[in-house]
């Protein structure tokens, strides 16, 4: 059975671009994971790889794109993986945002209760003194 040049050429495409959405799928499971374990260094570096496959995984589908059709079933990873990455942004947020609300009940901006000091409020050293 013989193939048709466009049936070779969606194979090849498939070919070329199956390793980047396969990396940048890896990459955001590996950002989830890191992201459950808290883990901050190990954050940093999962989210430096996934930009690194998201940019590659962009070029590739762009050259693609440029060349010819993309094949539809890598299409729907690509956006699919896009939709993840905007859920764990999303989720980042609203996490950031709570732990700002915390930080400012617990620790309410000194300047506003004002007891000691020229200013009416004590001068807090980063390591927990005081200024004089």
């Amino acid at each position: 059975m013989q193939s048709s040049n466009a049936e070779m050429l969606a194979l090849q495409r498939v070919a070329e671009l199956e390793p980047s959405v396969t990396r940048l799928e890896l990459r955001l499971n590996e950002l989830a994971a890191t992201l459950c374990r808290r883990d901050a260094d190990a954050i940093e570096a999962a989210a430096s790889h996934l930009h690194k496959a998201l940019a590659t995984a962009i070029a590739d589908f762009r050259r693609a794109a440029i060349q010819g059709a993309v094949p539809p079933q890598l299409r729907r990873r690509l956006v699919s993986a896009s939709g993840q990455v905007a859920a764990q942004r999303e989720a980042l947020a609203r996490a950031t945002a709570s732990l700002d609300r915390a930080i400012d009940v617990l620790l309410p901006d000194a300047s506003a209760h004002s007891v000691y000091g020229a200013q009416g409020g004590t001068a807090r050293l980063g390591h927990g003194g005081f200024l004089a």
